[in-house]
């Protein structure tokens, strides 16, 4: 089998990806076309709910072992759709569906470049891949669940769309539920402690609250409050409001660090996070996987955006082909040579690490 054969049975594998719906936690039939793929390729896999898997033919306990990791979920399509979100086009070069970029494409572009090295002998890494599930939704039984089934892993590439460029760290992700407090009444009676204006001095503090410490590879800390919820109705100052608050945490900081600051800096009756699992990740820019990427002409950067990165504890490299500006868009597409360079520069670089 060519390199170009498996590129157009990977861009094949896309194709029907994209018209079986998978959305988090409903992915059991897309994981069915994956399994299909490694019978034909004669690749001895496993499936764990959701999670398809498999390790290269000569698999050796005593060496390192590399995680090649995708995501076959996807999130639901938003309603600005001029297309069939669940029909694979192409036009102009574009294959269009949802999840072809996040992360469809990289997905089958891995599930190729693992099978290109299955058969190899005598490789000085291990490979092991995962097409995972609930990635978008970061539930219970996605790659956060498979840590401790498949073999121990030293490092990984996460495939998601980098523009084959290299995400050598990635922002960690705490959301916040947080409580505003004043004094209920009848809105025709005085009230000094309304608490939606008090709201306005606790909003103008996130707007204004910077996080001291920032990072070369990713900046610094992005706060924002994203909703807001008060009132039940016209006649009545309720007692409370809540906000929402999403903090994208650089590497300078522990999501617990963060959550220490906020409470006990932040004006809010009580803010607490909902998880602090989800944290930074990076791999150091002198890896191997590093060196061979810029070695083949790719560029590194920081990513503001949440991947399964955020459930590894090794060091991990996210890169994969498509652009993060598509994720989630209506209309969502990814250009077909996009998959054949994503196939060939996957492979170029694991050459010069395996």
């Amino acid at each position: 089998m060519t390199q170009q054969e498996l590129t157009n049975d990977a861009i094949s594998l896309l194709k029907k990806l994209i018209e079986t719906q998978s959305f988090s936690s409903e992915e059991d039939q897309t994981a069915w076309h994956i399994e299909d793929w490694f019978k034909r390729y004669e690749i001895d896999y496993k499936r764990t709910q959701n999670n398809v898997w498999a390790i290269n033919k000569y698999f050796d306990e005593s060496k390192p072992t590399l995680l090649l990791n995708s995501h076959h979920d996807t999130v639901k399509p938003n309603s600005a759709y001029t297309k069939d979100p669940f029909k694979a086009i192409v036009e102009d070069g574009k294959l269009y569906g949802l999840g072809s970029n996040d992360a469809g494409g990289c997905l089958v572009s891995l599930i190729a470049t693992f099978t290109h090295f299955y058969n190899q002998k005598d490789l000085k890494y291990n490979l092991v891949i995962v097409a995972s599930a609930e990635e978008e939704s970061s539930g219970p039984n996605g790659l956060n669940s498979m840590l401790s089934v498949i073999p121990k892993v030293d490092v990984a590439i996460v495939g998601e769309p980098t523009l084959m460029n290299l995400a050598v760290a990635e922002k960690g992700l705490v959301v916040f539920d947080a409580v505003v407090s004043g004094t209920p009444s009848h809105a025709a009676h005085p009230n000094d402690d309304n608490v939606l204006y008090n709201a306005i001095d606790v909003l103008q503090w996130f707007k204004d609250f910077k996080f001291e410490k920032g990072s070369e590879a990713l900046g610094d800390v992005k706060l924002t409050v994203t909703q807001i919820h008060a009132g039940k109705q016209h006649n009545a100052v309720p007692a409370h409001l809540d906000l929402v608050i999403d903090v994208r945490v650089n590497d300078a900081y522990s999501n617990s660090e963060i959550a220490e600051i906020l409470q006990e800096q932040s004006p809010c009756t009580s803010i607490t996070p909902r998880s602090l699992r989800l944290n930074s990740s990076s791999i150091p820019v002198d890896h191997d996987l590093v060196k061979a990427g810029l070695a083949i002409g790719r560029t590194t950067y920081g990513s503001p955006t949440l991947s399964d990165q955020a459930v590894l504890s090794c060091p991990s490299l996210k890169l994969g082909p498509g652009d993060s500006t598509r994720s989630h868009s209506a209309d969502e597409f990814i250009y077909v040579n996009e998959i054949e360079e994503g196939i060939q520069i996957y492979v170029q670089l694991l050459e010069k690490v395996l």
